[in-house]
């Protein structure tokens, strides 16, 4: 690891990754830096999803090393990567929440299967997470109770229970109105602002990855491999590269 190791959250060298005789991506070689938000972005088919899952710990690559803090993750001991998994939360596209539970119970789940906290101390904590997402008072609703956007929120709050270290959300403005996804990422430069969280973000909605992105990959279906990584406002403007340009500058007249 190089001597800036220890500002890097996440680091990928030379990753190929793919499913049976299929090969999705191959040669990416890039590092998150703690503290940032980063956004992995492309079009449709061309494997942001499958760099999600590899990133947190649900499919292993091809070839490559993927460091998480400081680890190869793929090369420790079971144990030792689940314990470094035990520092990554989730929000899924949809939410994710059990519909028979209650937003408490939700999210009091992750509590009550990874750490020894009473009853008592697992409501406090959920209380406090539903709080830092708007949702102070709402523990005793269930997920059909309550807007998409608020669902959304609840996902966040659930994929904090554990305090990870880093967060990673899949297309967290997928489904929602323009005001509903500007508040999302509102919240989500606040609470990385606030608990120096890295925050690892799957997104197509230009808005959303112009507001909130430090840093972010592009990758390309058709070569199947990165094309570039940078600030996504900087590579709008100045990429020499067609596809990045035309990806980002989509809509424009």
């Amino acid at each position: 690891m190089s001597a800036q190791s220890h500002a890097i959250a996440i680091r990928l060298e030379d990753v190929t990754l793919g499913y049976g005789t299929t090969i999705v991506q191959q040669g990416l070689g890039f590092a998150i830096r703690r503290g940032d938000i980063f956004i992995i972005m492309g079009g449709s088919g061309c494997g942001k999803s499958t760099v999600m899952r590899t990133l947190t710990g649900l499919l292993a690559p091809r070839q490559g090393r993927v460091w998480l803090q400081e680890q190869s993750l793929w090369e420790v001991s079971e144990q030792t990567r689940t314990q470094l998994l035990r520092g990554v939360g989730v929000m899924y596209q949809s939410g994710a929440l059990w519909s028979a539970m209650t937003l408490e119970e939700n999210i009091a789940l992750p509590l009550e299967q990874y750490t020894r906290l009473g009853p008592r101390q697992i409501q406090e904590v959920a209380e406090y997470k539903l709080a830092l997402v708007g949702l102070s008072g709402f523990g005793g609703y269930y997920p059909s109770q309550i807007s998409g956007g608020m669902r959304k929120r609840v996902g966040f709050a659930r994929a904090m229970a554990l305090d990870p270290d880093i967060l990673f959300f899949d297309e967290p403005s997928a489904g929602l109105d323009p005001l509903s996804a500007r508040r999302l990422d509102d919240l989500i430069l606040e609470l990385r602002d606030s608990l120096g969280t890295t925050m690892v973000v799957i997104t197509h909605d230009l808005d959303s990855l112009f507001l909130i992105g430090d840093d972010a990959v592009f990758l390309d279906a058709e070569t199947r491999t990165m094309l570039t990584t940078g600030n996504p406002k900087q590579l709008r403007d100045h990429s020499e590269i067609d596809e990045v340009r035309a990806f980002l500058r989509r809509g424009e007249a």
